[in-house]
């Protein structure tokens, strides 16, 4: 479903034969790196399906990344650019660009599909993961459910082409769309009686927020999967109150390995198995380690970050719980309170429940005594006098956290606190 119009497997498989003739046509070869600028509709999706069958090493890209796109064409060395616009009209530039980079050497001379994922940057410079496409692909043969599903994630994000892959191999239905704001996708979720919908935490929060789910029938929805970020358990409890008949679960997936199985605990639980087939896990000194058979080869602009026997270190920290674990963050999110540990989810998760808190977000500032202090950024529902307001949140954190967990500094914006992929802007450490 595109633009609410609908098309058929067959329209996906002669627009997919139309770009196998295209490709030949304008002589790109296999092996060669290919961008493709665009968010999900029938040509951008047939063309993906096209450019792997045909041995290419494909690039997503989206408006969202679009002040990174020259640097992340350079650093994947992009040879061709397709680029569709919002009315699926589409332009090829062909790039003087020569592959030097030697892991993509490596898999073209494997003569395999490859893709470059790059992370979000919002903690630091982006890094290109270079995939196999055959790994990434293996698990899809494997039939499971079929649904009617929401392709909310973007089109370069490893949960929205998880869910674009994952959708068409079992004969699903995808809805796509445009606006990703709340009242449109619960429109859509009533039109088109969507039972799966993949989405972030920033989003659910935004929807409880703005009510509008009060307006729409949601019954349809059996299924809603989160991650990408921490979800706050207050806003999760509310979800499992408004949605009772969704069923709610926490998904667990990396730019460098894929999206694992999981399995939450209950809906209104943090508390998450994750592996699956190919996967395998163990917690090391409270760190998650995967080693994954559909991980990355290798970083195009970093190290090497596995280990040698093959695992890779996540950087979240886990509490552990038999089969269970519940993440806490990511290591290099901790802020240090004078040797004490704060995870920056915790704290927001208590500022959530304030009244007048549209979002918030948590981070360190540097302090001379205590090293780091914790500072709280918040955009409100209404406008508040910023003083009495800064004095009510210390007054409700010191009743629900330890006194070092208390911001010491409390910053009000009026700018979104989420970029365009619905997920918190993690702000540097100063």
């Amino acid at each position: 479903m595109w633009r609410e119009n609908l098309y058929t497997y067959d329209d996906i498989l002669n627009t997919f034969n139309l770009w196998e003739k295209e490709i030949v046509d304008r002589n790109i070869p296999p092996g060669s790196v290919v961008g493709l600028s665009g968010d999900y509709s029938l040509s951008t999706c047939a063309l993906l399906l096209a450019l792997i069958n045909a041995g290419a090493i494909v690039v997503p890209l989206t408006e969202a990344v679009k002040a990174h796109r020259s640097e992340f064409m350079e650093i994947a060395e992009v040879q061709y650019l397709f680029t569709f616009d919002i009315n699926d009209k589409w332009l090829l530039e062909k790039r003087k660009q020569s592959i030097t980079n030697p892991l993509s050497m490596e898999l073209i001379k494997k003569k395999s599909p490859g893709l470059i994922l790059f992370s979000s940057g919002s903690t630091g410079k982006s890094k290109a993961a270079l995939h196999d496409f055959h790994k990434i692909l293996e698990k899809f043969k494997l039939p499971r459910n079929k649904m009617r599903t929401l392709n909310f994630l973007l089109f370069d994000h490893i949960g929205g082409l998880n869910t674009f892959f994952y959708t068409v191999s079992n004969g699903g239905m995808i809805v796509t769309t445009s606006s990703r704001e709340p009242e449109n996708i619960c429109r859509l979720i009533e039109k088109f009686k969507i039972e799966l919908l993949p989405t972030t935490p920033t989003f659910l929060t935004l929807l409880l927020l703005s009510e509008v789910y009060k307006d729409f029938d949601l019954n349809s929805l059996r299924l809603i999967t989160y991650g990408t970020e921490p979800m706050t358990e207050s806003i999760l409890q509310k979800l499992n109150n408004v949605l009772p008949k969704a069923r709610l679960l926490q998904t667990y997936g990396l730019s460098e390995l894929g999206i694992l199985r999981s399995k939450s605990k209950t809906s209104d639980s943090l508390w998450v198995k994750v592996g699956g087939e190919g996967f395998e896990t163990k917690v090391v000194n409270g760190i998650l380690w995967i080693r994954a058979e559909s991980a990355m080869l290798g970083y195009l602009n970093r190290d090497n970050p596995f280990t040698d026997d093959g695992w890779f270190i996540t950087g979240d920290e886990v509490e552990v719980k038999g089969d269970y674990i519940r993440i806490l963050g990511r290591d290099s999110d901790v802020i240090n309170v004078g040797g004490q540990k704060v995870y920056p989810a915790e704290v927001e998760n208590i500022i959530q429940l304030m009244d007048n808190v549209e979002n918030v977000v948590v981070c360190s500032e540097s302090n001379q005594i205590v090293g780091q202090i914790v500072k709280a950024t918040v955009k409100l529902k209404e406008k508040e006098n910023p003083v009495e307001f800064r004095k009510r949140l210390k007054r409700f954190c010191k009743d629900h956290l330890s006194s070092y967990k208390v911001p010491q500094k409390v910053v009000l914006s009026k700018e979104n606190l989420h970029g365009e992929r619905f997920k918190k802007k993690r702000i540097l450490k100063s």
